[in-house]
């Protein structure tokens, strides 16, 4: 009988402590911007430790050789031979930590004992303290990576085993969700099954038929170096003409036949995640106007950025002259890779899921998205058609809508919806309760 009295009290504490958990994961509460600061350090240690651990590493070493630094200011305002004697001193304790084995031993024996204690307090640094980390956690996976690539896994294979776990198993919970939806639960299972297949497993088992990794769901101008002169060398020839096609004849083709979906919301792998483990936060992106008209200078801009470039490196290689130019190209490429691949696409891409939704890289960097979305509006047949008089104006296609359309707007207004951020999730349709909304080609 107590039992019967107690449980509907627990059982309703429960249900209100795990909503006030789900909406502070989902509503920027503070357990959403403590899941984005794991999201933002995760993919900061992903792409920037080894540079992280060459300033840790240096600030440990000015840390220990501090008492001798400031001897050797103090010398400089004395006698010339007291500042070359420190200077001696340290050049005598870098030196020994510069040797290995046998020669280590020996010039430790001849060094005086206060040099000791330098050359041994340098010695215990860890020269990596950042990415040890990350490669300890890579460790784990050894097994795994020896049998599909014959070699140890590295950050890279942890990267890739995490972000496709994540695809699968949050794409079952999507899939469980919309299990009574037949076209969520195909193209849940085509990011699924493209983001194990293509993007994890086939470019690491390419090792068997020795050739580099190579990733079949992504080309140019997501992949730069799949576009050039160098590629045909680099890579076998059929790999090389599949990057081409795909840029240039399927890209065009699949989309003047199913608009950006065909890529955006069934084969990227950014979309993959997007869809799957992000879907929690698809209700976060802005829908205002505002919001649109960043979108657009932002989206193209990064598209301008990438063709000037891929026309640079192309112009570059074929020269074939290290010189200055050279250098420069090379130089920008590195900063490209930096502030776009690394930390757009990747720390804010990602990171900002629980604050700004799940297509923040997609919507307002991706120049893939933009090709797509400029062949979307101009020459594609797609379109997400609307019938205004059903509409009760709820708001659940624009709550729904990732891409942050007001889909509510042209549905009360009755117009057909063509705009190039749209990537044909279908999720405004699936929610209408009225049937109002229909993905279709004109």
């Amino acid at each position: 009988m107590l039992a019967a009295t107690t449980n509907p009290t627990i059982s309703h504490f429960a249900q209100r402590l795990g909503m006030n958990f789900w909406q502070s994961l989902t509503r920027r509460g503070i357990l959403g911007w403590s899941l984005a600061l794991v999201f933002i350090s995760f993919y900061a240690i992903l792409y920037w430790s080894y540079d992280m651990d060459a300033y840790v590493y240096a600030r440990q070493q000015q840390n220990v050789l501090a008492p001798l630094a400031k001897k050797l200011d103090a010398a400089r305002s004395g006698n010339l031979a007291a500042r070359h004697g420190i200077e001696s001193q340290i050049a005598h304790v870098m030196a020994s930590v510069a040797l290995k084995g046998e020669g280590q031993n020996a010039y430790h024996a001849y060094l005086l004992p206060e040099n000791r204690v330098f050359v041994d307090r340098l010695r215990n640094l860890k020269t990596q303290p950042v990415s040890a980390v990350i490669e300890g956690w890579a460790a784990h996976l050894n097994p795994l990576s020896q049998l599909i690539r014959r070699s140890d896994a590295d950050r890279w294979f942890l990267y890739g085993f995490i972000y496709t776990a994540l695809v699968v198993l949050m794409g079952i919970r999507f899939y469980r969700r919309w299990r009574h939806d037949k076209y969520q639960k195909m193209r849940t299972l085509s990011v699924m099954a493209v983001q194990t297949v293509l993007s994890f497993l086939l470019p690491s088992l390419l090792i068997y038929f020795n050739s580099k990794e190579f990733y079949f769901s992504y080309f140019w101008p997501l992949k730069l170096d799949y576009f050039l002169p160098s590629t045909f060398s680099d890579y076998p020839r059929a790999m090389a003409l599949w990057a081409v096609m795909m840029s240039f004849v399927a890209v065009p083709v699949l989309t003047y036949l199913f608009g950006k979906r065909w890529y955006c919301s069934w084969v990227c792998g950014c979309g993959a995640l997007a869809n799957t483990m992000g879907d929690p936060f698809r209700q976060l992106s802005d829908k205002s106007e505002r919001a649109w008209a960043v979108e657009r200078v932002t989206v193209y801009s990064v598209l301008a950025l990438t063709v000037v470039l891929t026309a640079l490196i192309f112009i570059n290689e074929f020269r074939g002259v290290d010189d200055e130019f050279g250098q420069w190209v090379f130089s920008m490429k590195r900063w490209y890779g930096f502030f776009i691949s690394a930390g757009f696409a990747g720390v804010i891409g990602t990171g900002f899921y629980p604050l700004m939704g799940t297509r923040v890289w997609c919507r307002f960097g991706c120049p893939q998205a933009a090709i797509l979305g400029i062949l979307q509006v101009f020459f594609s047949k797609f379109r997400i058609t609307t019938n205004g008089g059903q509409c009760i104006a709820c708001g659940s296609c624009s709550a729904n809508c990732e891409m942050g359309i007001d889909v509510r707007s042209y549905a009360m207004a009755g117009e057909d919806i063509k705009r190039a951020s749209c990537v044909g999730c279908g999720l405004c349709m699936s929610v209408c309760p009225r049937g109002v909304l229909r993905l279709g080609n004109s």
